[in-house]
């Protein structure tokens, strides 16, 4: 009898203890839960020196400054390469002279190329004036007695009379060669150089014509490019060495 009770009790013991181990478990798994609970809220709120805490509005205005700082370098840049208006380094167009404008248009040219002012002067006086076989004067003129008043009037020398005696007296000269003064040959009728002009550039020439009288061609026209016969330099012979000969 003694045992059974001894038995009842050690039994009593272990329910008890037992038992109060199983309350102890709750409070267990709500602690764990709260420490989660904490952990994912501390990660929310991440926070930094003396209590700054970093809001999502704040990482995308971070974020916008960031991209600014990255973009300042390529706006300047940018304006360091901006393309500057084209100026020519030795020739300011709103001092051109108004004859360089004219024929700036009839020669298809730029006109800081046309800095020859004396020679459009010359053209410009001879203007129109009508075609006449040995004429010399302004109110009529040919071509080998206009080329004669260029050269004399531009480059002080004086030429031969007649358009071959002009291609005879000068030297060869090619085409891709060609330069302002020098003068271009053609045969239009009869003898071998019946005609003459000046060159003045991009493929133009000014001469007393016979349709249009003092105007300016084009040596790739199709009445002149088939008659073309060569092009020639005259010597550089002053009017005074000339004059001192005869």
């Amino acid at each position: 009898m003694k045992k059974i009770h001894i038995l009842y009790s050690l039994f009593s013991v272990a329910m008890f203890t037992s038992c109060k181990a199983l309350k102890t478990l709750p409070s267990r798994d709500s602690s764990s839960a709260s420490t989660n609970s904490s952990a994912k809220k501390a990660a929310r709120e991440i926070k930094f020196l003396d209590g700054i805490a970093l809001k999502p509005s704040d990482a995308q205005g971070v974020k916008k400054n960031k991209r600014a700082v990255q973009e300042k370098p390529v706006l300047q840049k940018r304006n360091n390469n901006i393309e500057q208006p084209i100026s020519f380094a030795s020739f300011n167009i709103e001092n051109a002279n108004w004859l360089q404008l004219k024929y700036a248009i009839i020669l298809d040219a730029t006109v800081e190329k046309l800095t020859n002012v004396s020679l459009l002067k010359t053209i410009d006086t001879w203007w129109g004036t009508k075609y006449c076989m040995g004429g010399n004067t302004q109110d009529c003129i040919d071509c080998s007695s206009f080329t004669q008043v260029l050269m004399h009037d531009v480059y002080n020398l004086v030429l031969p009379r007649t358009a071959q005696e002009q291609y005879d007296r000068s030297e060869r000269v090619d085409m891709e060669n060609l330069q302002e003064g020098d003068l271009v040959f053609f045969h239009t009728e009869g003898r071998e150089v019946s005609h003459v002009g000046m060159y003045l550039l991009n493929n133009k020439f000014v001469h007393a014509s016979t349709s249009g009288g003092v105007s300016i061609s084009d040596l790739n026209d199709n009445y002149w490019k088939p008659r073309y016969r060569g092009a020639g330099r005259m010597p550089v012979v002053s009017t005074t060495t000339v004059s001192t000969n005869k």
